[in-house]
């Protein structure tokens, strides 16, 4: 699993079923794929599938409460993003694997203290390419922008990075050969590229030891 997709939304969340994706995302070079929503083992697919969950909420406690009623099956859980008193509180927590859509909140809500608990708690921060393939004009810009301050803490801290394609449907989806290109425009190298990419294999497989959500 040294080549993955972070986070891709199969049917019903997206419009492609998961064994589309997994064919598609296997002929563009990656070893495996991070996906939301249930998995059924019966479905096969021709990479390895990680199954994950999303979750948000508005304080650490909606959050916590979500990762009990809503993980199920997950072997990754993946939050989202809020503002920095929230972050701060999730990159703390070694029971969450992935922050998500910082890109998407205030340009002070991921600080070099949330760098710090992520590198402390091994909690990856996720670049998703969405925005950068699909945006337009402020959007683009934003993602961007947020994108290499994320990186230039990242080199400073040295926590985990993960990119994902946030793919609905095969379309969506991109090379992985293509992916340190995408990623070179907000500055990341092609081997940091190449490590972000193999992010998803480590996090299965932590030095860590994993919080239990009472």
């Amino acid at each position: 699993m040294n080549c993955a997709d972070a986070c891709v939304h199969p049917y019903p969340e997206g419009d492609s079923s998961l064994r589309r994706l997994a064919e598609e995302a296997a002929g563009l070079g990656y070893d495996c794929i991070v996906c939301t929503g249930q998995v059924d083992p019966a479905v096969a697919t021709r990479i390895p599938v990680i199954c994950g969950a999303v979750v948000a909420g508005r304080t650490f406690q909606d959050v916590l409460g979500r990762i009990r009623r809503d993980t199920g099956q997950a072997h990754l859980i993946m939050a989202c993003a809020g503002d920095v008193k929230l972050n701060r509180a999730l990159l703390s927590y070694r029971g969450i694997h992935i922050l998500r859509g910082v890109h998407t909140v205030h340009s002070k809500a991921f600080d070099h203290i949330c760098a710090k608990n992520a590198a402390e708690s091994e909690t990856a921060v996720n670049i998703s390419l969405f925005p950068i393939v699909h945006g337009r004009g402020p959007i683009r810009q934003n993602a961007l922008r947020c994108y290499s301050d994320v990186l230039r803490l990242h080199r400073r801290y040295g926590f985990p990075v993960t990119v994902s394609s946030d793919a609905h449907s095969i379309l969506d989806l991109r090379s992985a050969r293509v992916v340190p290109r995408l990623c070179s425009l907000f500055g990341m190298e092609p081997e940091e590229a190449e490590e972000a990419l193999g992010a998803p294999g480590r996090l299965l497989n932590p030095r860590r030891s994993v919080e239990v959500v009472p």
